[in-house]
């Protein structure tokens, strides 16, 4: 009789907590400035379960390896690229949208061409993070080296190059905090800037980190850019092996002078004497192709056009820039919560992407859109995806193509709706549930990479089927 009355007093209670989450307000109630909340019911009877980003990456390699044999196969290799979890979205569908980049890349040895990927994004991109896998990619098939563009002194730690700075040196940036200077418009192509009014030096050195590859540590050329004020601004441009070359640009604008190096070299030094906004410099080890990563923590990417359009199309005219990428919208996913916010930032997107093709018009655009990013609903609940953000993936994919740039989901490319959480519990994730640990994103920027090979392989087989 005492097992029987248990077995009531345990069925009653559970019945007592299954009508108490059916009915209790999801709001919860506010007692005394604390909000008291329970869990629903769906969520008890219907828990979230985690995918298996082991099982989900063995997966996605899989299809790579079987599509290593269809090579033959142009039409079974289209059907895997519609389908596949890394693909890219083309305006009007056009399969062949990179195929002119990659012509000019497998003419390099011809041309003798250092071709620039300005990798642009916020801070899921900080400290070389996925750049440096597709920086990675590009070299090893097309040939270069070197970190590519850096600023006049640091702006944000990399694991690819270190950059120091001493003098008269103000900072120019349309964004970031109240110690930042606005300068209507003169930032140049990294977003921000430093001005000289007086002397400065810069030092760069390759990284040393373990995560480098073996093509970032040296270097053969330095192509520094700066817009000129009134008066001459002396350059001189040295190596650690004792080589220098001095520099002085009488004329106002956005000029650059450049130095070929006899021999590798892993730390150069830049003196400058003038007033001027520095933009920055190119170390590259050429020809080849240069991929440079520009992180702009906090932002949107609504800050191109706030960039005066003359200077920043006379400094891309330099850089000779076959891709632009634009990787934004994490941080305005938990504000976008309703459709006609999302409209509205999609539309200033679209602003953004047709200021670069006026600005660099050679230059092909790629939009990476916003990772799968997570909050709790209430202090109870597990987390989940911001409701909102796969409208926000499909209205910035959708918004990209109409404006003639190509797009990649990272949402996708992971998993999806609630696949943060399993990155998270495996190491690849922050516990902010938003950006990526090291580790993933080196996953994240082989994924990158690996779509970009999915595409050149396309683009090989198109040509040997025209053959």
């Amino acid at each position: 009789m005492k097992s029987f009355r248990i077995f009531i007093f345990l069925a009653a209670s559970l019945i007592l907590l299954a009508l108490l989450a059916a009915f209790y307000p999801q709001p919860g109630y506010s007692i005394a400035g604390h909000r008291l909340r329970y869990p629903s019911l769906t969520s008890i009877l219907n828990p979230q379960k985690q995918m298996d980003i082991d099982a989900y990456l063995a997966r996605q390699d899989s299809l790579n390896n079987l599509l290593r044999l269809q090579q033959d196969s142009l039409n079974a290799f289209r059907a895997y690229l519609d389908t596949s979890d890394i693909r890219f979205w083309f305006p009007n569908h056009d399969d062949s949208f990179f195929d002119t980049l990659f012509s000019q890349f497998n003419s390099i040895p011809q041309s003798g061409r250092t071709i620039r990927i300005l990798h642009y994004g916020d801070s899921q991109i900080e400290m070389d993070r996925i750049t440096n896998r597709l920086r990675s990619y590009m070299q090893s098939h097309f040939g270069g080296g070197g970190p590519g563009l850096v600023p006049f002194a640091t702006l944000i730690p990399s694991l690819s190059v270190s950059t120091y700075g001493t003098g008269n040196l103000v900072r120019q940036s349309p964004f970031g905090d109240s110690l930042v200077v606005r300068a209507a418009g003169n930032y140049g192509p990294m977003v921000q800037d430093f001005h000289v009014d007086g002397s400065a030096t810069s030092s760069i050195k390759a990284g040393t980190h373990r995560s480098c590859d073996s093509r970032l540590l040296s270097f053969n050329r330095a192509k520094f850019i700066f817009c000129n004020r009134p008066g001459p601004l002396s350059v001189t441009i040295s190596s650690r092996q004792g080589t220098h070359q001095q520099f002085e640009c009488p004329d106002e604008g956005v000029h650059a002078v450049e130095y070929r190096f006899d021999s590798l070299t892993d730390n150069i030094h830049i003196a400058v004497s003038g007033h001027a906004d520095l933009y920055g410099t190119l170390v590259d080890r050429g020809p080849g192709v240069a991929v440079d990563n520009i992180p702009m923590r906090g932002c949107s990417g609504h800050q191109f056009t706030q960039i005066n359009a003359d200077q920043l199309a006379q400094a891309y005219a330099l850089m000779d820039v076959g891709l632009i990428i634009m990787q934004f919208g994490g941080n305005s996913v938990p504000y976008l919560r309703s459709a006609k916010s999302i409209s509205n930032y999609c539309k200033e997107m679209g602003n953004q992407i047709d200021r670069l093709h006026r600005c660099c018009p050679q230059a092909l655009i790629l939009f990476i859109g916003p990772s799968d990013m997570c909050s709790r609903p209430d202090s109870v609940s597990s987390l989940r995806t911001y409701s909102w953000l796969p409208q926000v993936v499909d209205s910035l994919c959708a918004t990209a193509t109409a404006h003639g740039a190509a797009y990649w989901s990272i949402y996708h490319a992971m998993g999806g709706a609630n696949s943060m959480p399993a990155w998270v519990n495996n190491g690849l994730g922050s516990p902010d549930y938003v950006h990526f640990s090291q580790k993933g994103a080196d996953i994240m920027g082989d994924r990158l990479a690996n779509a970009f090979d999915n595409m050149y392989r396309l683009y090989l087989l198109r040509k040997e089927s025209q053959q």
